[in-house]
């Protein structure tokens, strides 16, 4: 039995007819950039988030993009931030010609880890960026604390956690702001890239809507120098849509990682921790195991889909050698980034391929 790492066919068809009506009914309107179809998601995305507003943006990239230059972030600033998690994260940063600041992880949960941060913070620190890795919130208990204490701003990476919760509170509402991505294959997917920010504080969430049009609230009158940032219509239609199921979808993730737990228990592998204040909604479910590459190519050869997220921190990028971040200054870093494996945990596996997978992966770490 094959067993691909993500199926995003098995989703799509179910709710395919409405879909495909939803679509139908902006192509028939035209209003196809921003407009009510991407307001109506935005107020039903704040409410899901519980923040005050969510502003609609064209991935999760440019939602930390404009996030940070709605912060103000530019030349002689630094942000803290971990060094295992996608590029965007420090990408957007350095783009803005700040520096990232890397800390190290908790080898538990691979979030960044709260101990390693006010280490790092200096007069020219202007914020702390956390990510929510795989799925699961970062302390932020601990997060906002530090932050407090040094009068900094906390935004949170949320691209791979919609709807994960940290002491009963929804990820994007734990700190300053927030930054969301609807790649097709997160929790919540568009049909191509989308993204959207999320935040209490209204002030922000207006200098995000104008900086998402070029800095311009109205035509050709611009008071910021912005982006194009804008969220298309149809991604907002399908999204309204798929937030609909997005429970239900995170809770068929949760009982395929129960399984996965329970079965994978006491052999090699090393399964995810979550925190007892933590909700995870397993964007990815990442295990460590020995012999990485060796145990991912004997799952290939028996037709299961599995993944490495990530194989090379960022300290370690070329693009950033001029940080000279030496190798193991971030050990736990890159320890994970030679360990971890990423199984299926997609909503519509059934209980026979998660079986498949164990039964492999067993086999494989032996």
């Amino acid at each position: 039995m094959d067993v691909k790492l993500l199926d995003l066919t098995a989703q799509y068809l179910p709710i395919r007819n409405e879909i495909r009506r939803a679509i139908d009914e902006v192509c028939d309107s035209q209003a196809l950039i921003l407009g009510p179809y991407v307001e109506r998601f935005e107020k039903k995305l704040a409410e899901y988030c519980q923040t005050r507003a969510a502003i609609g943006v064209s991935s999760g990239t440019d939602a930390l993009l404009c996030s940070l230059m709605a912060m103000e972030v530019g030349p002689g600033d630094e942000v803290i931030c971990p060094s295992f998690t996608f590029f965007a994260t420090a990408g957007c940063i350095a783009r803005l010609r700040a520096t990232p600041v890397f800390v190290d992880i908790n080898p538990a949960t691979f979030n960044i880890d709260p101990e390693k941060i006010e280490a790092k913070i200096t007069p020219r620190t202007k914020a702390l960026l956390p990510v929510h890795l795989f799925g699961q919130c970062a302390d932020m208990t601990r997060i906002n604390q530090i932050a407090a204490a040094h009068n900094l701003k906390v935004l949170e990476d949320a691209a791979q956690a919609v709807g994960a919760k940290h002491k009963g509170h929804v990820a994007c509402s734990l700190g300053f702001a927030g930054c969301l991505s609807f790649y097709p294959t997160k929790n919540l997917g568009a049909f191509g890239d989308a993204g959207a920010i999320c935040t209490n504080d209204e002030a922000f969430a207006e200098r995000c809507r104008l900086l998402r049009v070029h800095g311009s609230g109205h035509q050709y009158h611009h008071q910021y120098i912005g982006g194009m940032f804008r969220l298309a219509a149809i991604q907002a239609a399908v999204l309204e849509v798929k937030l609909k199921y997005l429970n239900d979808w995170h809770e068929a993730r949760r009982r395929n990682a129960a399984l996965y737990d329970k079965l994978l228990a006491g052999s090699k592998v090393i399964t995810p921790r979550i925190e007892n204040d933590n909700w995870s909604i397993y964007n990815q479910y990442v295990v460590r195991v020995p012999n990485r590459d060796h145990v991912r190519a004997l799952l290939a050869d028996q037709g299961i889909g599995a993944a490495v997220y990530y194989p090379i921190p960022l300290h370690r990028q070329e693009c950033f050698a001029y940080l000279n971040v030496p190798e193991g200054a971030l050990p736990e870093t890159e320890r994970a980034c030679r360990e971890v494996l990423a199984l299926p945990i997609y909503p519509e596996l059934e209980e026979a391929q998660v079986r498949r997978v164990a039964e492999v992966l067993l086999e494989a770490v032996k």
